[in-house]
């Protein structure tokens, strides 16, 4: 994960880009299997100022991911972004959402870890095929899922009774 350093200590106060791709090999690493073809890029600005780090990262791209509804594979757009505050101070403490604190020594930051984060979060929680969304596939799905949607099944007679427990009641007089 070296690839996903940014090297600090040397840079000019100001801005700076940096830009990643994320494959398949990256997700692999944080044994995370929801993503198929990934093709994610990652444009990184950081603002170097005399006592923090400011960082933007935008991602942008697409990953393969199954349908929920009828679980065929299809390419997601992906798009993100999140803000991070590095701050230096006498010891690491990421215990803030969007402020993270190392230690005064360090002229390096890895920030694989809020790449993953980045590319996860963007994962909607309903993940649709487009052609279903447009009604082009799927009906027989939907149509199944509708029929046995709680609302929808066959409501019992109330007066209607299971014979297996009629014969257990008989057994209780």
């Amino acid at each position: 994960m070296k690839e996903f350093d940014i090297q600090f200590s040397g840079l000019k106060l100001g801005k700076h880009e940096f830009d990643f791709q994320l494959r398949e090999e990256f997700f692999d690493a944080f044994d995370y299997n929801e993503f198929g073809k990934v093709n994610l890029f990652v444009k990184a600005l950081m603002e170097k100022k005399n006592n923090a780090l400011e960082f933007v990262f935008a991602l942008n791209g697409t990953v393969e991911v199954p349908c929920d509804i009828t679980n065929e594979w299809f390419d997601l757009d992906l798009k993100n972004e999140i803000e991070l505050v590095v701050k230096f101070g006498e010891a690491y403490d990421d215990t803030q959402e969007d402020i993270l604190i190392i230690p005064q020594a360090e002229h390096k930051l890895n920030v694989a870890q809020y790449l993953y984060e980045l590319a996860v979060l963007a994962v909607p929680l309903k993940k649709v095929h487009p052609d279903v969304a447009k009604g082009k596939k799927g009906k027989d799905v939907l149509k199944k899922l509708e029929e046995m949607s709680p609302g929808n099944s066959q409501e019992k007679n109330e007066n209607e009774t299971d014979p297996r427990w009629d014969k257990l009641k008989s057994l209780l007089n």
